[in-house]
Formats: structure tokens, sequence, C-alpha cells
């Protein structure tokens, strides 16, 4: 779970813990895409799909390995495998002022609702959370 401790900046507060993503993991419709560059894992995704609906729960990059285009690479193999699994939409949840949100947008999503002061940061700041969803289909 190293990449997953360095790529949830501590300042945010609230980021899974290894606990919670290992739980995840054993639960029908899960799956985990790992990014590697040699032997290191630097990002990840973590999706599932319930019913016709696929969510991406987590997507993460170690820092000193972003805009190299991985996230952007877990995000269109998540798209991917939710596509082979059958589903037409993809959503998310993300924290406000997440840089992550510019990906989302560039791909595609768009707000669907918001929920006021949803996360807690490390200091006690509150910030909004937007759920954003997009079409996986290729009409």
């Amino acid at each position: 779970m190293t990449v997953m401790d360095a790529a949830f900046d501590k300042q945010f507060g609230e980021a899974w813990n290894a606990q919670q993503c290992l739980g995840i993991l054993g639960l029908p419709g899960v799956w985990l895409t790992i990014a590697s560059i040699g032997e290191d894992a630097v990002g990840f995704a973590l999706s599932r799909v319930i019913l016709d609906e696929a969510e991406l729960l987590l997507l993460g990059v170690s820092p000193r390995f972003r805009r190299r285009g991985i996230g952007q690479a877990l995000l269109d193999a998540t798209m991917e495998n939710a596509r082979h699994r059958g589903v037409n939409h993809l959503h998310l949840e993300v924290r406000q002022g997440n840089p992550a949100i510019s990906l989302y947008e560039r791909n595609g999503f768009s707000e669907v609702g918001r929920r006021a002061d949803y996360y807690r940061g490390a200091d006690g700041s509150l910030f909004d959370a937007f759920s954003l969803t997009r079409s996986l289909r290729r009409d």
C-alpha cells in the first residue's frame, strides 16, 4: 500500500487506509488497476460495478510520477474495464480543489451533484464533494 500512502496528501485528510482498501477488494464487482514503472507501483485505480453502473472509488498517482499521463492511463483502463463489464456510465466523487478535477473534465465527466462541506481536511477545513458522471457509450 506504499503507493496509496504516497498518492494521498495528508493535508487533505480522510484518505482510505490499507484495511479499507483490502476489505473492499474481496467484494463482487470490485477491481484494482495498478500502474507500474519497472518494478515500482506508481499509481492505482480502485473501482466497482453495482448493477448497471460503475464507480471509480479511488485514483491516485505517487507525487513524483504525476504529470506523466499515468492518471490518464489509469482512467482509460478503468473506463475500458467498465465497458467490458457491460456498464454504460461511470461515476465518481471528488473533493473540491482536487487537481484531478481537470483530468475528469478533460475526459467528459460532468457534475451531477454536490455535497456541501462533505470532506474535512487535516486542519479541520471543510470541502464540498462533487459527484461527477460520464457516459461510456461509444455512439
